[in-house]
């Protein structure tokens, strides 16, 4: 295994929105970057921005000779990707992820030939548009990059990884699976599902009654933004992650109807000291 950033050939698998940004942003930071895609259309694509040294869409090909090899696909994919690549995979070389839930893709890591460095990741940025014409080197700066290690993930991996994190400009945080899962549930996944039943809501509503439409304005638009989301994407992401977020869920719901209890009195005083208490707790989040 290569010791420093800076002398590894690093492999993207994906190149959409996350590895198109990923690839870019490491491009100069590494002695080579090669990028995996399924069409060949994408590979024209991230060579003609100079996003990438060398693209392909074979991934025996792509991964050959890597150090460090990046799987930026959806979660369900990156499951397939982690059952069929250990073989191909040189002898060292550090296997990394994106997906935005790690406890069933660090399972399969763990499954992974003795040759292989497996190292759970996700990096706590997007955008609303997926794809590679939304890839932005500059997507990972100031953003918090979660780093999920095994038993069997050596130091030396973990050193290496921690250089990839700090050349994209992203802050460390290490977490285990299962907690770093049950975070996202409530920091994540439960926003994107409330967000699409604040749109189903005001649907529902201007079917009855279109002129509501012309009244949603910037906070609608705030609050909904996440419903924007890749549906295919947000799917992997709930089912792979299923229990912890109906447990968040299930959160939500016993607190919304404490809230319409409280508003059911009709106490403005009781009311306004609950929303100011919100706010400050949001403040304290979010200072």
């Amino acid at each position: 295994m290569v010791g420093q950033l800076q002398d590894a050939q690093v492999t993207v698998v994906g190149l959409g929105l996350m590895g198109g940004s990923l690839a870019a942003a490491l491009r100069g930071q590494c002695r080579a970057v090669t990028g995996v895609a399924r069409r060949a259309a994408t590979v024209d694509a991230a060579l003609a921005r100079g996003l990438v040294d060398r693209a392909t869409t074979d991934l025996a090909d792509g991964v050959s000779g890597a150090d460090v090899v990046v799987l930026a696909t959806p979660v369900r994919t990156i499951l397939s990707q982690i059952a069929q690549i250990g073989l191909l995979l040189p002898d060292g070389c550090l296997l990394m992820d994106l997906g935005s839930t790690k406890a069933e893709i660090v399972d399969a890591m763990a499954r992974l030939p003795g040759h292989v460095q497996p190292l759970g990741g996700h990096p706590m940025c997007g955008k609303e548009r997926s794809g590679l014409e939304s890839a932005d080197p500059a997507l990972y700066r100031d953003c918090t990059f979660v780093l999920c290690p095994l038993p069997r993930t050596s130091e030396a991996a973990l050193a290496l990884a921690n250089q990839l994190v700090a050349a994209i400009g992203a802050h460390l945080l290490l977490l285990e699976p299962q907690r770093h899962d049950s975070l996202m549930a409530t920091a994540s996944h439960l926003p994107y599902l409330l967000a699409c039943a604040l749109v189903a809501t005001a649907g529902a509503a201007a079917s009855a009654d279109p002129a509501v439409c012309r009244l949603l304005a910037s906070g609608f638009r705030d609050t909904s933004r996440l419903a924007d989301s890749d549906a295919t994407m947000m799917l992997d992401i709930l089912l792979t992650n299923r229990l912890e977020v109906l447990k968040a869920v299930d959160s939500f719901r016993s607190l919304i109807d404490a809230m319409r209890r409280l508003l059911e009195t009709a106490d403005g005083e009781a009311v306004r000291a609950a929303l100011s208490a919100i706010r400050t707790e949001r403040v304290r989040m979010l200072p």
